[in-house]
């Protein structure tokens, strides 16, 4: 009897303890002490090669780094797909798009959201740029872009929004941490046109 009280009480503080974390992270305790060793938040530096990475994409496929040899790409990491500020994100960077594409620069949005959630997002609004889907937590942490974040007053840990540019050679060209999302698609479209500015 004792026994069954002791696992009824370890149950709710688990429980409890989930009750925190805005997304279900079933994964990411384990998957955090790796990104400490090997991606922890902003071990990244411009100029050093970008780590290698294949996700699913919200249209049913794959995308990895290697589809993109050859040619700009700007990762843009959200912390949630359907929320405000991460639908105004990936509206900037879809309505700038052909300008990125003119400069011959790919954009893919990453995020921990399903699949699925991902499918609904782009369709709900209209989105035109690549989405892809990291669950397992495993490039966010590679790319140092999963870590602590409060909201609320509430402790969590979840994506922090960043975009990295990596260029045709495969290297990271700039790091942009800490975004804010009014203005930034224009400022990361700018750094690409005009590298030196």
């Amino acid at each position: 009897m004792p026994k069954k009280a002791e696992k009824k009480t370890s149950g709710t503080k688990a429980a409890s303890s989930q009750a925190n974390t805005p997304r279900k992270t079933t994964k990411a305790p384990a998957a955090r002490p790796r990104g400490q060793a090997a991606g922890q938040a902003h071990v990244l530096a411009e100029g050093m090669a970008a780590p290698a990475f294949r996700l699913p994409r919200d249209d049913g496929g794959s995308a990895s780094l290697k589809d993109f040899a050859g040619r700009n790409l700007v990762l843009f990491f959200y912390p949630r797909a359907d929320t405000p500020g991460c639908t105004l994100e990936a509206a900037d960077f879809t309505r700038l798009a052909p300008s990125f594409d003119a400069l011959d620069t790919a954009i893919l949005g990453v995020s921990a959201d399903p699949q699925a959630a991902l499918q609904r997002f782009r369709k709900k609004h209209a989105l035109k740029v690549a989405l892809a889907s990291d669950e397992t937590l495993a490039m966010l942490n590679a790319y140092g872009v999963w870590g602590e974040k409060s909201m609320y007053g509430k402790i969590f840990e979840g994506v922090l929004r960043t975009t990295v540019w990596i260029d045709a050679k495969g290297r990271i060209a700039r790091i942009w941490r800490s975004v804010k999302v009014p203005g930034h698609a224009e400022a990361v479209l700018a750094a690409i046109r005009d590298p030196l500015s």
